[in-house]
């Protein structure tokens, strides 16, 4: 028997999606070779795309397709015309990163279910209704939560009719998803568009704390947290695994499938997990989950942690040590087990099949008589036949080569058109072409399961706004605003007119009032707020927007961005939201009166120039700033230079302000930064600089901002912030 929960699989290839769905999987997301983030997996094409889902819905399991990266301008069109196909196909949801194209979709494809990506770093309750006014079903939730967090996410959630998905198995990145530029500061490939080339994986020299990979975290599994995540309200338990094989999926998800349905059963956990050690694993952590984030979760070994496991628990049940000879066994015997594994795999799903349905398409028909069309495809017939009897013409008749002209678009990704039959269909005889035309829709209708074919979308032209003129005409000069942190810095706002945003922090203590005191004494400063903001943290930052009630803002937490939208409070986008296109923007301005944003530094000039503004809306670029390159939940001193402390507690976030380097094996460095009430983040050895945007596009750009909040130096002077200016 099948549980009400959702047991959500991993579908890298065509063996794969097939070894999930064989294992009892109720869902499957896959991607196709594009607008996907993991263009490591192999992926699918459109047509064993349509072949699956037909698939999937016989064993009753759905199936969602990752759309999940930031889209560029120029690849909108691209995008339209694949949705137009999908939306007339049976999917059953699409995972979405781009708030542009959540747009996209509600406005033009509305009969597509809209699924959050964990890209979007789903992780406080302000974050819902944001999300379900774009259109949302359901959110994947960011995998750094504990369950306390997750059950007051999933209570706001189901009151906004939203559902809820949680990772429970998988590879864990180190840092908060959607929020890690590693990729694109070292090699100009952004995670953001599905190319992450796993900086977090990669050996460095050998730490002061002896660690060669001091970003590695074990892998998450929740095996035996069923019960808390059913009770927290978590609707789909997710696997993660789109560039793992098909022994590796079934073997994960048939473990789970027993244990979700041993549970419900039996009100027990009735499997011990064993199985999951006999593939792919870098051992396993459940520490976010359970709120203790500890040394425990990194492990200096990126590989396959299997073998390891296999000898490491023969020793422990062995009286003695283990020889050379053993270790060699045990590895023999994992071996054998593995290509059972997938011989058994192999041999359940070699009978499913994706491939097209085959359809065979009669014409016949006799003088005065209707023109009769039967379409033959998995053992159905379906007949129509024209209003119209067929008469005779010399001129305009119905030969085999006008019928194949216009029905040979049935050979379509659904189906294989085996052979057009017109030996029954009298020569010389013709009806109305426009006839001919309604019944290849009538039959178009019946193979659709009486769904109408929906046209292709084109999109309509942007209209383009241009900057705010000033009382004589010209476009507003372009204003330069400061980024500061330490309150000492306000000083500087005596060398220029510039805008002055304040960074408030990611962390608060309980009850703190301090910053409401401080924007109310300095009502010139313009409150920023940052990407990450979980739980209490959140509340605390509302408070502040709440109580202050400041005329504008700039946020990268559409949590705030929402508060403030419907507070009234007028809000720029923060850089950190990932803005690449115009119908972000779009968005933005629709949904939630949103007065701007921040584009994103990840792209180049000519895609920044190809952005439409809407009207009334006001771009910002920062020119000059620390390169982010992750955050994290995680303490990166541990494995770097060490900490005294076994586990990061709550005075970490407040108190703790270290900073080190840590070095790649190209001879790379990159500083460790945590501030004061931050999350431990890592930098670029260099600092962004893009003077030439200033020549080049300060028509497009209303204003070009500069950091100055001393964060990410490492152990580099801070450059005199006056002579900045």
């Amino acid at each position: 028997m099948r549980s009400k929960i959702e047991l959500l699989a991993p579908g890298g290839d065509v063996d794969a999606i097939k070894a999930a769905i064989i294992a009892g999987a109720d869902a499957v997301y896959c991607g196709l070779d594009t607008f996907n983030a993991r263009n490591r997996a192999s992926n699918i094409s459109f047509d064993e795309l349509v072949g699956i889902i037909r698939l999937a819905h016989q064993y009753q399991c759905k199936i969602f397709l990752t759309l999940n990266i930031v889209i560029l301008e120029r690849e909108f069109k691209s995008l339209a015309k694949l949705l137009s196909k999908l939306v007339n196909t049976t999917l059953d949801g699409v995972i979405v990163q781009d708030i542009g194209m959540f747009n996209l979709i509600k406005k033009h494809f509305p009969t597509l279910d809209i699924h959050a990506s964990t890209q979007l770093t789903t992780h406080n309750v302000g974050q819902i209704p944001f999300l379900k006014k774009l259109g949302a079903s359901r959110v994947n939730l960011s995998r750094e939560l504990n369950l306390r967090e997750i059950t007051a996410i999933t209570k706001v959630a189901q009151e906004n009719d939203i559902l809820v998905e949680v990772f429970v198995h998988g590879s864990l990145c180190v840092a908060f998803s959607g929020l890690c530029y590693s990729t694109s500061a070292s090699v100009g490939n952004s995670g953001n568009r599905g190319r992450c080339s796993q900086a977090c994986r990669e050996e460095y020299e050998t730490t002061p704390s002896g660690n060669n990979f001091p970003l590695n975290i074990k892998d998450n599994s929740a095996f035996f947290d069923l019960p808390e995540l059913i009770d927290a309200g978590v609707h789909s338990f997710k696997v993660e695994g789109r560039i793992k094989g098909a022994n590796y999926v079934h073997t994960v998800i048939d473990s789970f499938r027993k244990q979700i349905d041993g549970f419900v059963n039996t009100g027990e956990l009735t499997q011990d997990g064993e199985r999951l050690y006999q593939v792919f694993n870098r051992d396993f952590s459940n520490a976010f989950l359970r709120g203790d984030l500890n040394q425990s979760m990194f492990i200096d070994n990126p590989r396959d942690n299997s073998t390891k496991h296999a000898v490491d628990k023969f020793s422990s049940n062995s009286e003695q040590a283990i020889s050379v000879v053993q270790i060699h066994e045990v590895e023999q015997v994992l071996h054998q087990q593995n290509k059972k594994i997938k011989a058994t795999v192999f041999d359940k799903i070699k009978c499913l099949s994706i491939d097209k349905l085959p359809l065979t398409l009669n014409f016949s028909g006799a003088l005065n008589q209707p023109l009769l069309i039967t379409a033959t495809t998995d053992n159905k017939e379906l007949t129509v036949q024209s209003t119209s009897l067929l008469a005779i013409s010399d001129k305009s008749s119905i030969d085999n080569s006008v019928i194949e002209k216009r029905f040979k678009s049935f050979n379509n990704s659904s189906y294989d058109l085996l052979k057009i039959c017109t030996n029954k269909l009298a020569e010389g005889l013709s009806i109305p072409f426009k006839e001919l035309t309604e019944l290849k829709k009538r039959i178009a209708l019946l193979l659709n399961g009486n769904q109408a074919v929906l046209p292709e979308v084109i999109l309509p032209a942007l209209e383009r706004h241009p900057k705010e003129t000033c009382s004589g005409g010209e476009n507003n000069r372009t204003k330069l605003s400061i980024l500061i942190s330490d309150e000492a810095d306000i000083t500087l706002a005596e060398l220029t007119d510039a805008d002055i945003y304040f960074k408030l922090p990611d962390s608060y203590k309980r009850g703190c009032t301090k910053y409401v005191n401080f924007f109310n004494a300095n009502p010139r400063l313009i409150p920023w707020f940052p990407s990450v903001l979980i739980g209490k943290d959140y509340d605390a930052a509302l408070n502040i927007l709440q109580k202050v009630k400041p005329k504008l803002i700039v946020t990268n937490n559409t949590g705030i961005a929402y508060e403030a939208y419907q507070l009234g409070i007028k809000w720029i986008a923060g850089p950190f939201l990932n803005t690449t296109n115009s119908y972000v923007l779009m968005a933005l301005k629709e949904e939630f009166d949103c007065s701007g944003a921040f584009i994103s530094n990840e792209i180049n000039k000519q895609q920044i120039r190809s952005i439409a503004r809407p009207d009334n809306f006001k771009l910002f670029y920062s020119i000059y700033h620390p390169i982010l390159l992750m955050a994290s939940r995680q303490c990166f001193f541990q494995q770097s230079v060490g900490c005294e402390k076994p586990r990061i507690d709550n005075g970490c976030m407040l108190s703790c302000d270290k900073s080190t380097t840590i070095t790649n094996l190209k001879g790379d460095n990159f500083a460790i930064d945590k501030q004061k009430a931050g999350y431990p983040s890592i930098y670029n050895q260099d600092q962004f600089l893009n003077m030439e945007i200033i020549d080049d596009l300060s028509d497009l750009f209303d204003g070009f901002m500069i950091d100055l909040t001393n964060i990410g130096a490492g152990d580099k002077p801070s450059p005199d912030k006056r002579k900045l200016i």
